[in-house]
């Protein structure tokens, strides 16, 4: 049997070919790689700038080759001396000492005035800037099949509901376009977003710092060695860095999140609808009675991962920049899931790109709704009503369409009994359903 099979969680077993990015990023591996990352390079900054004597060929080669490459042995080394120590930064730190046993000396100066939270803060910021890059990625190829399939649409005039109810006409593409609109305006905010680290000791305060080297800037120290890494330092700080940058990650990929899940549902309405067709593959199955089915499965699929994603990021960003006192632990497990957050949102877009890509309108079916239905220019109506100055023009059109459907006829009545002015007649006579669209094929383009 499949060791999959046995998974507890569907991102490592079910979908797990589809988590690969997240899981290169969040997972434990991950992490320890980050944190060995996080180790080296503060030993070579501590080495450069204060024991410059200490490094020497060896040294510095060693430096160099685990920056360029952590090997899986080393990650594994980790793991097994976490067993003793039941404590996985100090493990990182007992594994990278055994890797510089030709001198004493270095090997006392790895994880030198450093807590296990700054550690922590700077491997977590390290592997967000990862998957900040991946989940802008995975948006960018959203809005770009958004924008194609508004391109293709603007023109398709369609019946606009709102409340569910027959509203005035718009375009299919046009409404696409709102989606890709909305995303790129979150896309930019999430591009902006900066990764912060502490690095200042148990308690933040450069204790040992100040006490070995009483005239060093150390908060300059930290901001230059931090940047090495694009990240920036939480200057006052308790134990551990607050997480507010985070929660506004979180918060900024959540309305994302909430676009998207607007989106699949408004998506498989239109195909509920017939407005849409789903381009078929010969080999799925639709139903197990029912074989003339085509579902809108990746819909689906993205609706229902999207809302798992958003669970956990709520929760991360509700509880993560709260803590006890100088620091507690709450938060060290719940760091752990962001990984889960964002293999959900990764398998989700998976999904809705592909159905996006499966996506054929039915211009037919969706102009056929606008045939025939005039009480959908009763807004053109009143308009015109109000222009020639009469207050009650809305109660007119009112009482004639209210609840009801206007045929052509019925509608032509209607302006030659209301309007008076002969160029307002001649403009609402002219005027069909399926032109009555406004700037929307335009708006498609914006």
């Amino acid at each position: 049997m499949s060791d999959t099979l046995n998974n507890l969680s569907p991102l490592d077993g079910r979908y797990r070919e589809k988590t690969k990015n997240t899981r290169a990023n969040f997972s434990e591996s991950a992490l320890i790689k980050a944190r060995l990352i996080s180790e080296i390079h503060w030993l070579d900054y501590f080495l450069t700038n204060f024991k410059s004597e200490l490094k020497d060929p060896i040294t510095s080669k060693k430096i160099h080759d685990l920056s360029e490459t952590i090997p899986d042995s080393l990650i594994l080394k980790v793991k097994d001396i976490e067993k003793t120590t039941n404590h996985d930064v100090k493990a990182v730190e007992l594994a990278l000492v055994d890797e510089f046993n030709h001198s004493e000396e270095v090997q006392s100066l790895i994880h030198i005035f450093l807590t296990s939270e700054d550690i922590n803060s700077l491997s977590y910021a390290l592997m967000l800037k990862k998957s900040h890059t991946d989940i802008l990625a995975w948006v960018h190829d959203i809005i770009l099949a958004l924008e194609a399939l508004a391109i293709d649409t603007k023109g398709i005039a369609m019946m606009a509901r709102t409340h569910g109810q027959p509203a005035s006409p718009t375009t299919l593409g046009k409404e696409i376009n709102v989606f890709a609109t909305r995303l790129k305006k979150e896309y930019n905010s999430l591009s902006k977003a900066k990764f912060y680290a502490k690095w200042g000791g148990a308690t933040a305060n450069y204790n040992p710092h100040i006490v070995a080297y009483p005239d060093e800037n150390w908060v300059m120290h930290s901001k230059e060695f931090l940047k090495n890494l694009d990240v920036d330092l939480t200057v006052v700080s308790t134990q551990i860095e607050p997480h507010d940058y985070m929660s506004e990650i979180f918060h900024n990929i959540i309305r994302i999140n909430n676009i998207l899940i607007d989106l699949t549902r408004d998506i498989w309405t239109y195909i509920s609808l017939d407005y849409f067709s789903l381009k078929m593959n010969k080999n799925e199955v639709g139903s197990s009675t029912m074989p003339h089915k085509v579902n809108p499965i990746d819909f689906e699929n993205a609706e229902g991962n999207i809302g798992l994603s958003n669970a956990l990021l709520s929760h991360l960003a509700e509880k993560l920049p709260v803590s006890r006192l100088q620091r507690d632990l709450s938060d060290s497990t719940v760091l752990r899931n962001i990984g889960s957050a964002f293999g959900y949102l990764e398998i989700a877009v998976q999904s809705a790109l592909k159905g996006i890509e499966k996506l054929e309108a039915n211009e037919k079916t969706i102009t056929n709704d606008l045939i025939d239905r005039y009480e959908l220019l009763t807004e053109a109506l009143q308009s015109f009503l109000r222009l020639e100055g009469k207050k009650d023009g809305y109660d007119l059109v009112k009482q004639l369409s209210r609840g009801q459907k206007l045929d052509h006829a019925t509608y032509l009545e209607a302006v030659d009994k209301l309007i008076d002015n002969e160029d307002y007649k001649t403009i609402l006579r002219e005027l069909t359903p399926l032109e009555y669209i406004g700037m929307a094929a335009k708006l498609a383009e914006e």
